[in-house]
């Protein structure tokens, strides 16, 4: 039998809200060169990315990867929290 590889996208990001039942708000910064000046500019992403157990919190570092619809906005899901956050007040990004 042939062994399927798997080919999803996955990327890593900061929790900035678990006020969501199952479903957690994921910033993605990234940098890019600008096009005209060729400068280094960061950009940020939001996602809405399921969570199964409501595990992950604010502030947590995770990676999460790409999934079929699951609703209106959300195409991605929780697979690990890569660094849980210590300070439960203020996030970080």
């Amino acid at each position: 039998m042939e062994k399927r590889i798997n080919k999803r996208k996955t990327l890593i990001g900061i929790v900035l809200s678990d006020k969501m039942e199952k479903t957690r708000v994921v910033q993605v910064s990234s940098t890019r060169p600008h096009p005209k000046y060729s400068k280094q500019v960061k950009f940020h992403a939001k996602y809405k990315a399921h969570d199964e157990k409501n595990e992950a919190k604010l502030g947590d570092v995770v990676e999460m990867m790409e999934t079929r619809r699951l609703s209106k906005d959300k195409r991605w899901t929780i697979t690990s929290i890569v660094k849980k956050n210590l300070d439960k007040g203020a996030v970080t990004v």
